[in-house]
């Protein structure tokens, strides 16, 4: 970790990893403190813009981490790691709760799933391998292409259009579950992102194309995460209590925060045209995905 916040008057600040630590009266109160309320901010302002926009909290939770560990002077070769993990973590609480709750609905297409779980969790566990093992650079150039992608995809799809009719079969289907169960374990998002843009574009019903994505965030995030402490474990300049590249402050603090502020957001979301939300949702992504780039690239 490069000197800074963490580092200050000498504190012992080594990261729990199962082999080694430091006593906790050896820690900066103030740097975990800061952390806290950091991670704290971090889930009201995911709850909040993911009540807003109707999005998943993920697409929201890395950047927010990625900023929040920038300024809190967290080593830039391992924050992109630790947002991603973290995120991945927060979805198997938040992703279980949802998916449930569409399933109870009749909105997850469980005959899908059958079909496409297994091409998906190849491609998480593809993706979360290739994640651990290249530069938290290039990390975040992933996250910030795919969300420019994203955001273009938002701002220029109508409403209602469609390739097909119906999804493609073999192998064209598997490859599509592949890509969605890779690209988005590498950025730390569950599988509305991806998944329901690419259902709605094979003429799947909304509703059940946002249930089943739902779904699909639990095939993501369960293997996702655990391969995220397994390729993060003993890895140094990880922020204080970190579980390989998950950051447990982080966890237990954006679930209840996020939760707790996302009824702002859908209660401001009513007083608001529905193509004005997708619109800022688009320009929120946009610029986002546009600063991580260039935060690489200089």
């Amino acid at each position: 970790m490069r000197a800074g916040l963490f580092r200050q008057h000498g504190y012992c600040l080594a990261v729990w990893n199962g082999r080694q630590g430091c006593a906790l009266e050896d820690l900066s109160f103030l740097s975990l403190g800061l952390l806290a309320l950091a991670l704290l901010a971090t889930g009201v302002v995911a709850g909040i813009i993911a009540g807003l926009l109707g999005v998943g909290g993920g697409i929201v939770i890395v950047p927010v981490l990625y900023y929040m560990f920038t300024a809190l002077e967290i080593d830039p070769g391992v924050l992109m790691h630790v947002a991603v993990g973290t995120s991945l973590a927060t979805i198997l609480a938040t992703g279980t709760s949802s998916a449930r709750a569409h399933y109870k609905r009749g909105s997850v297409d469980m005959d899908l799933l059958k079909r496409w779980w297994w091409a998906i969790a190849l491609g998480v566990v593809a993706g979360a391998t290739l994640a651990g093992n290249i530069s938290g650079g290039a990390l975040t150039l992933i996250f910030g292409i795919v969300a420019l992608a994203v955001a273009a995809n938002m701002m220029i799809r109508k409403d209602g259009s469609h390739l097909a009719d119906k999804l493609p079969g073999t192998p064209i289907k598997e490859t599509l579950g592949f890509l969605i169960g890779g690209i988005s374990v590498m950025m730390g998002i569950g599988g509305g992102t991806l998944g329901v843009p690419t259902l709605t574009l094979f003429n799947y019903p909304i509703r059940k194309a946002v249930g089943t994505a739902a779904a699909i965030g639990l095939i993501i995030a369960v293997p996702g995460t655990l391969m995220s402490i397994f390729f993060g474990w003993g890895v140094e300049g990880r922020p204080p209590f970190s579980l390989g590249y998950v950051n447990l402050i982080g966890f237990f603090l954006i679930i209840p925060a996020s939760t707790y502020a996302a009824p702002l957001g859908a209660k401001i979301a009513h007083a608001i045209d529905p193509s004005k939300l997708k619109l800022i949702f688009a320009l929120f992504l946009g610029f986002t995905g546009a600063r991580m780039i260039y935060d690489v690239m200089v």
